[in-house]
């Protein structure tokens, strides 16, 4: 595997965009539930993936129903969970514990790669989660990493922690897929089909866990500009264009490179939430950036 520009690129989208997610679903705490903004979100994705993966529902209906377990298991847990715990999480926890959880990604894809696929890490792998976890320590600290010690965990660190090892898993299940989903075997689907016959599953995992927060009595639902933007962009950028990214990136470079470009998500979180705030960057951003970086590089050094 070689770092390349391409796949540089398909790696730091994600974060990009999912940063703008976590900034937009703060703002939105108090006018939408959790579960049902992630309902929303992947509703709205649907229909716009919708034209670009037709074929799928005219044609190729019999390949989903031959494959319908692992596709199950891959829109649980990409669409149906991860963003729903996510959502769930910052109503009761703090963005920094939230923050500090999320960044233990390449850890968990390390632990995931090495006990359920037989991928164990390298010196060079563990030598760059140490720095891009140090790199996002000081972010999450603002430079006073004696703020760390001071953290003290709620419900809602559990639930992060849920989420990111979903993701864990989601993302060494789209790198190690079955054996009906590779070479001769794997259907003829686009990418939107791909993505399409997860959402299919996921979507209905993710109306069930709103339709059960709903009927339970959740805070109503406060309509206006402001939330139709938000549904807007989470439906297109952190849900169409960064999945597509993402899968095309831990395809290529695999579950354990990404995972460490995943930590570049609360760098741009923080310079997201100064611009709004108007604040300007400080140095720790620009040395976790660093720390973050150099990580990445050494984890994919050959």
């Amino acid at each position: 595997m070689q770092l390349t520009p391409r796949l540089a690129l398909l790696l730091t989208l994600p974060p990009l965009m999912w940063a703008g997610n976590a900034v937009v679903g703060r703002l939105m705490a108090a006018s939408v539930p959790p579960l049902t903004l992630n309902a929303m979100r992947w509703a709205l994705a649907f229909a716009l993936l919708l034209p670009l993966a037709r074929g799928l529902f005219f044609r190729k209906l019999g390949q989903v129903r031959a494959r319908w377990p692992y596709l199950a298991l891959t829109g649980l847990l990409g669409m149906g969970c991860y963003n729903a715990l996510q959502y769930q999480a910052l109503h009761s926890s703090s963005a920094l514990n939230v923050t500090l959880i999320a960044a233990s990604l390449p850890v968990w894809m390390l632990a995931v790669g090495a006990l359920v696929f037989k991928v164990h890490p390298t010196r060079k792998q563990l030598l760059g989660a140490v720095l891009s976890l140090a790199g996002v320590a000081l972010v999450i600290a603002r430079g006073q990493l004696a703020s760390l010690a001071s953290i003290h965990f709620v419900a809602g660190d559990l639930l992060m922690l849920l989420a990111i090892f979903s993701w864990a898993i989601y993302s060494w299940l789209l790198a190690r897929p079955p054996a009906h989903m590779q070479g001769a075997a794997r259907p003829d689907w686009n990418w939107a089909e791909m993505l399409m016959a997860q959402l299919l599953f996921g979507l209905l995992f993710a109306g069930s866990m709103a339709g059960v927060e709903q009927a339970v009595g959740s805070q109503p639902i406060a309509w206006g500009p402001g939330l139709a933007l938000t549904l807007v962009y989470v439906a297109v950028g952190p849900s169409l264009i960064a999945y597509r990214c993402w899968g095309l990136g831990v395809a290529q470079g695999g579950p354990a490179l990404a995972a460490f470009f995943n930590n570049l998500t609360p760098v741009f979180a923080a310079l997201m939430s100064a611009a709004l705030l108007g604040e300007w960057p400080q140095w720790y951003h620009g040395l976790a950036f660093v720390l973050i970086a150099a990580g990445i590089l050494v984890s994919a050094r050959r």
